[in-house]
C-alpha cells in the first residue's frame, strides 16, 4: 500500500435528527485547524439558508481535514456530515458508499432513536468500521451506562470502547480523532489502474456548470483528463479539480481513496447522474462500481406556476434540483383549474416542503402545490393494472374492480408514558400492530403496519404532539394491500375543481369532505353572488356549505315614501345577481389548496 493511502481516512457521522452531528463536525474542523477561529460559525457545514433556519441538515456535506496524530504523523481525513431526518436517509446511504468507517453518534440523554437504528443497519450492511460516540454528556440528564446497555441490547454492538464527549464544549473530541486513526481502515486502490470514481453528489454552479463530487477508488484524476460517464457514455475534459476544505480549494490531482470535486463544463444537468461511475475516455474501466439503491418517491403532488409564462423556468429549476437529488421525479401534467404544471414525486412531506421552499428561495419561483397523494394500484374489470398517483386519472367507479394501497412498516421509539396516546393515534390511522419491544424499562419500540395514505397527511405532526416531541419515527415500504379507496371531489358552484380532488378511504370520506367544505367556506372570498361549496363521491353530494353573497344596500337613498319603490330596486338587484351567477367565476386563493392539506 502506498504511503499516501496509509494516511487517508474516509468517514461519515451518522445519528438520529438533533443528536449533534453538525456540532461535532464543527469541533473536528476547529480542532484540526481546518477553519480559522475568525471564520468559524456554528453548523458551518450546513450552508443552505433553509438548513440554518430549521436547524436540520438536508444535504450531506464533505470537508477535508489535516490531522497531526500523537505519533507525529500527519493524516488526511475526509469527513462527510449526513442528515438525520427520515425523508433524507437516501443522502446517508450515498455518503456511506464513499467511506470506510462511520462515527455513530448517540445522544446520552435520549438514547437509541428510530434513525439511529436505520443508519446503523445501513452502515453494517456496507461493512463499515463503526466508532461509538456518546454525545451531550454535559447535560444533567445524561446517562452513559443506560445508553451503553440500550445500544448493546437493541443494536447488538460492543460498547466497551465507546467515547463519551460533549461536541458543544469540545470535551474528549481529541479522543475521537485518535480513534479515527487507529480503528478506521485506510482505503485501498491502485494509482496505476484505469480511473474508477463514484459520483455521489453534484450541484449546479452558474460559472462552472455542473460540479461533480466524487470518491476515487482506482487511478487518478487531474486537469485535462478526458473522462466518461459510464451510464450514458458522455465524454468531457476536466477543467478544474479540487477538494472541499470546507471551501472549494483547487488541487493538482485526486488519487485513490481521496474525495474531491471536478468541473468539466457540463451544461446538461441530466448528464451527471448521482451514483454513476466515472472513468477515462480511452482505456477506461470495464465495469462500473456498484452504485447505491435508487429510491422511489412515495408522495406525489402537482406543482404549478402561478403564471403560465413561468412554465419553462419552473422546468429548469426542477431539473437543477433533481441534479443532486435523484429521489425527486417530475413529469408534465395539466389541470383545468391551474393550467400546465408538473406532477412531482417526493420521499415524504418534509422533502416536499423543502423542495417547494427551495424553488421559492433559490429560483424565485411563485408556485401553487396541490394536495399530496400516494401511488395506488388500480385493478380494472378488464383485468388491467394501473399505477395511479393523480386523483384526476382514476377511472370511473363502474370500471374499477378493486384498488390496492401502499402499506408501510413504521417503527416508533417512545418513552413508556406516551404509549397509550401513540397506540390510539396508530389505530385511528387504520394501523395494525406488529410488535412491541422493551429495550429498557422506560423505553418502548412499537412496530405498526400503516397505510401510507394516512401517514402522508399529518401523522408525523400528531406523533410529535401526542408524545411531546419524544417519539421518533422511521418507516419503510412493505407491500400493497386491497382497500376501499374512493375519490373525493370538491365542487365550487357545480363545477369540479380537479386540483382539490383527493383519494381517500371510504370510512373517512364523509368526515373529510365536510371538513374541507368548512375550511373552503372560510377561505374563499365572498363574491357578488352566492357560492355553493360541495363535496361529492361520484354523483352523490355528501356535504355542502354556502358562501353568502356580498350585498350592496340599494335602498340606502330611499327615505320613507312608498314601499313598492324599495321592492322594485331589490328585485332588480336580485335579477342582476342571477345573471352574474350564470357568468361569474370564483377566484380560488392559494390558501384553498393548502386548506386541503391542513384538515384536522
Amino acid at each position: 500500500m502506498s504511503k499516501t493511502l496509509r494516511h487517508i481516512r474516509n468517514f461519515s457521522i451518522i445519528a438520529h435528527i438533533d443528536h449533534g452531528k453538525s456540532t461535532l463536525a464543527d469541533r473536528l474542523l476547529e480542532m484540526t485547524g481546518t477553519v480559522d477561529q475568525r471564520n468559524m460559525t456554528s453548523q458551518l457545514l450546513d450552508k443552505m439558508e433553509l438548513e440554518q433556519e430549521r436547524g436540520i441538515t438536508i444535504k450531506a456535506q464533505t470537508a477535508r481535514l489535516r490531522y497531526k496524530a500523537k505519533d507525529g504523523q500527519e493524516y488526511q481525513f475526509n469527513l462527510i456530515d449526513t442528515p438525520g431526518h427520515v425523508d433524507f436517509s437516501y443522502e446517508v446511504s450515498r455518503s456511506l458508499q464513499a467511506c470506510e468507517g462511520a462515527l455513530l453518534l448517540v445522544d446520552a440523554s435520549q438514547g437509541v432513536q428510530a434513525q439511529t437504528l436505520a443508519h446503523t443497519y445501513e452502515a453494517v450492511a456496507q461493512d463499515l468500521e463503526i466508532i461509538m460516540v456518546w454525545n451531550k454528556v454535559d447535560l444533567p440528564n445524561a446517562d452513559v451506562e443506560k445508553i451503553s446497555q440500550e445500544v448493546e441490547d437493541v443494536l447488538g454492538l460492543d460498547t466497551t470502547e465507546a467515547i463519551s464527549i460533549s461536541a458543544k464544549t469540545g470535551e474528549n473530541v481529541d479522543k475521537v480523532l485518535e480513534q479515527i486513526v487507529s480503528k478506521i481502515p485506510p482505503p485501498e486502490g491502485d494509482v496505476d489502474m484505469p480511473l474508477k470514481a463514484l459520483l455521489f453528489d453534484s450541484w449546479y454552479d452558474s460559472y462552472l456548470g455542473v460540479v461533480c463530487l466524487i470518491r476515487v477508488f482506482e487511478g487518478s484524476l487531474k486537469k485535462g483528463t478526458k473522462v466518461q460517464f459510464m451510464s450514458n457514455k458522455a465524454n468531457f475534459e476536466v477543467e478544474r479539480v479540487g477538494v472541499l476544505s470546507p471551501q472549494m480549494t483547487v488541487v493538482n490531482e485526486l488519487g485513490p481513496g481521496e474525495v474531491g470535486f471536478f468541473a468539466a463544463a457540463i451544461k446538461e444537468v441530466s448528464q451527471a447522474r448521482v451514483g454513476d461511475t466515472i472513468t477515462t475516455q480511452h482505456h477506461g474501466a470495464d465495469k462500473p462500481l456498484e452504485g447505491f439503491k435508487l429510491v422511489k418517491p412515495t408522495v406525489f403532488c402537482g406543482i404549478f406556476p402561478t403564471t403560465q409564462q413561468d412554465m419553462n423556468d419552473l422546468r429548469d429549476s426542477l431539473e437543477k434540483l433533481q441534479l443532486n437529488d435523484t429521489s425527486l421525479t417530475f413529469e408534465p401534467e395539466s389541470s383545468a383549474a391551474l393550467g400546465f404544471g408538473f406532477r412531482c414525486g417526493f420521499l415524504g412531506l418534509l422533502h416536499m416542503e423543502i423542495i417547494q421552499e427551495r424553488l421559492e428561495r433559490e429560483f424565485q419561483m411563485d408556485v401553487i402545490t396541490t394536495a399530496p397523494t400516494v401511488a395506488y394500484k388500480v385493478h380494472t374489470i378488464k383485468g388491467q393494472v394501473m399505477d395511479i398517483d393523480n386523483p384526476a386519472k382514476l377511472p370511473e367507479p363502474q370500471e374499477i374492480d378493486y384498488i390496492e394501497e401502499p402499506m408501510i412498516e413504521a417503527t416508533i421509539h417512545t418513552p413508556g408514558e406516551h404509549l397509550g396516546a401513540i397506540i390510539k393515534l396508530c389505530e385511528d390511522k387504520r394501523g395494525r400492530q406488529v410488535s412491541m419491544e422493551y429495550p429498557s424499562p422506560s423505553r418502548i419500540i412499537l412496530t405498526y403496519l400503516l397505510p401510507l395514505n394516512e401517514v402522508v397527511f399529518d401523522f408525523y405532526d400528531k406523533l410529535k404532539s401526542v408524545s411531546r416531541g419524544y417519539a421518533s419515527l422511521d418507516y419503510e415500504f412493505k407491500n400493497f394491500e386491497r382497500s376501499k379507496i374512493i375519490r373525493l371531489d370538491m365542487m365550487i358552484n357545480g363545477s369540479k375543481v380537479d386540483a382539490l380532488s383527493n383519494m381517500i378511504h371510504q370510512d373517512n370520506a364523509y368526515y373529510r369532505g365536510r371538513e374541507i367544505a368548512k375550511k373552503l367556506k372560510e377561505i374563499i372570498p365572498r363574491q357578488m353572488f352566492e357560492v355553493a361549496v360541495q363535496a361529492a363521491i361520484g354523483n352523490k353530494i355528501i356535504a355542502r356549505e354556502s358562501i353568502p353573497a356580498m350585498r350592496k344596500n340599494v335602498t340606502a337613498k330611499c327615505y320613507g315614501g312608498d314601499i313598492s319603490r324599495k321592492r322594485k330596486l331589490l328585485e332588480r338587484q336580485k335579477e342582476g345577481k342571477k345573471r352574474m351567477k350564470r357568468l361569474g367565476n370564483v377566484d380560488l386563493p392559494q390558501d384553498a389548496f393548502l386548506a386541503v392539506l391542513k384538515v384536522d
